[in-house]
Parts: C-alpha cells; sequence; structure tokens
C-alpha cells in the first residue's frame, strides 16, 4: 500500500519552512531537495523545486510553486500534545513570527494553520455527561492558547 504524503505548496520558501519545522518537533529531518531545472518556467537554475521532510514520522513534502496560491485555514495540521509543557513549546514555537487565533489555533510564519491542543481537551469533550462537555467547551471557546487547568476546573462544575 503506498502511503499518502501530503504536500505544501510554497511561494519561494519550502526549505524554510522544513528546516523551521524539523526544528520544532522531535524525530524529525529534512530529506531530498529538488532543484528546477534551467529551462523551468517561472524558476531559475538551481532554485529549490521541492524539499522532503518528516515531522515526528510523518512525511511532507515542501514545492516551491510560486505566489499563485496560498495556504487558508481549509487545512490545518492537528498536534495533540500530551502536557500543557507540550502545548505550550509547540504554541510559542510554530507561532514565531506568525498570528495566535483563537481555540488552540495559529499560523505559522509561513501562513500554514495548526491545531495545538491538549488530548486532555478532546477527552473532556467527548466525556459522557452533556453539562461536563458543554463546560469544557465553554471554557475552551474563550481562549487562545489552549490551557488544562481552566478545562479541568469546567469539567468539575466551575462557573466559565
Amino acid at each position: 500500500m503506498s502511503t499518502i504524503t501530503p504536500c505544501l505548496w510554497f511561494d519561494d520558501q519550502a526549505e524554510q519552512a522544513a528546516e523551521f519545522y524539523t526544528a520544532i518537533f522531535p524525530n524529525s529531518r529534512v530529506g531530498t531537495v529538488a532543484r528546477y531545472p534551467g529551462d523551468a518556467p517561472g524558476a531559475h537554475a538551481g532554485q529549490v523545486m521541492t524539499v522532503e521532510f518528516e515531522l515526528d514520522g510523518q512525511t511532507f513534502t515542501g514545492l516551491n510553486g510560486g505566489p499563485h496560491f496560498t495556504f487558508d485555514e481549509a487545512i490545518s495540521l492537528q498536534v495533540p500534545c500530551a502536557s500543557q509543557e507540550d502545548v505550550d513549546h509547540y504554541w510559542e514555537r510554530l507561532g514565531e513570527g506568525g498570528q495566535y487565533g483563537p481555540c488552540g489555533w495559529l499560523k505559522d510564519r509561513f501562513g500554514l494553520s495548526w491545531q495545538v491542543f491538549p488530548r486532555r481537551l478532546t477527552e473532556l469533550i467527548d466525556e459522557s455527561d452533556p453539562e461536563t462537555a458543554q463546560r469544557v467547551f465553554a471554557a475552551m471557546m474563550k481562549m487562545g492558547k489552549i490551557d488544562v487547568a481552566p478545562l479541568e476546573e469546567a469539567a468539575a462544575g466551575a462557573a466559565v
């Protein structure tokens, strides 16, 4: 069976993005860098065309395709975290030079959207008690970076 590899379209920053992302995630690396030949339309000979990279074992391709397409929130990468420390790390590092949004969403410096959240959030919202899930959801809706402690307090019955 073949593997599905997401291809991320960049104007001309695929290599910089791959280096940025692989410096943030463990078990990550930049792989093959392919360059445009001399006769490629819209590119000069030797310019980076594609960069293969892995983020914690997931393979991606970065393509320098020019300014024709840009990222939007219709596609995002999720980073479910085991701890608040992990949330803090990924939120701060991925958001450097980008934009922080609501409910754990951010755009990195390249315009790619990410969702950084603790796995505990999903557990609390999936709670069998609908009132608990609603309190947790309401607490999350007031956050930028997701903070586990107020979510736990909301689950325990604290007013949001």
